[in-house]
């Protein structure tokens, strides 16, 4: 495992004051599950006929996703948890740059279960937050589809659940396709589902093909137009 953080899992930064805030209720926090995005992504763009071997050559734009999750709101916090392979680490210096913290697990780590430890991750630092800013929420960005657990009580979405009744505003971005039913149903009703299948083109980009393999163009991502983008 591999973590880069300003505060994970601590308490060092980002406390809540009293001061503005109304203003401060406008706050994004936003919790990244890379692996189910990047994953449902990968099918998609199957779906999408985006030509030989789109699987394995589709990106995601991690600074225009990032930036539909936040929607040029203010950031208070951003935290993105993912497993991935050796080769693709390089990738995840650009949300370094963009200020995310970042905890990286590598695929088939021993002893661990290649989804287990980022989502825990993730849900542990979305109860700290309910903690540290009782009283003072925020708006909840959470980019997962995974809504596992809830039956026991656990889980994003039993997760998400807590934090509303303590007054946090409740956005869910996913593929519309690969998002638990119960969970995208309850975000509609106490607040925003945002299906990313409307925003592909510009959430990511195709990779020109490898040597060797079936010729493929690259195609770039489009603009990101946040006019589409609902909020809570």
């Amino acid at each position: 495992m591999k973590m880069r953080s300003k505060g994970l899992l601590g308490h060092s930064i980002g406390r809540p004051n009293s001061v503005g805030r109304g203003v401060r209720m406008d706050r994004v926090f936003v919790y990244w599950d890379n692996s189910n995005i990047f994953h449902e992504a990968q099918r998609f763009a199957i779906e999408r006929n985006e030509g030989p071997n789109a699987r394995y050559r589709v990106r995601v734009n991690f600074e225009n996703i990032l930036r539909l999750a936040h929607a040029d709101r203010p950031l208070e916090r951003a935290l993105a948890a993912g497993s991935v392979p050796p080769e693709l680490r390089h990738l995840w210096n650009r949300l370094d740059e963009l200020g995310v913290d970042v905890a990286l697990f590598d695929r088939g780590e021993p002893g661990r279960g290649e989804q287990n430890m980022p989502d825990r991750v993730l849900q542990l630092r979305m109860l700290e937050d309910a903690l540290d800013y009782n009283g003072d929420p925020g708006i909840v960005a959470l980019l997962t589809g995974d809504g596992a657990g809830y039956m026991e009580g656990a889980g994003f979405h039993s997760t998400l659940e807590r934090m509303h009744k303590r007054g946090w505003r409740i956005e869910i971005l996913s593929w519309a396709h690969s998002c638990n039913q119960r969970m995208r149903s309850w975000a509609q009703e106490h607040g925003v589902f945002v299906p990313l299948d409307d925003f592909y083109e510009a959430i990511t980009f195709m990779e020109p093909s490898r040597p060797g393999h079936e010729f493929a163009h690259e195609r770039r991502s489009s603009e990101l137009d946040l006019s589409r983008r609902p909020v809570a």
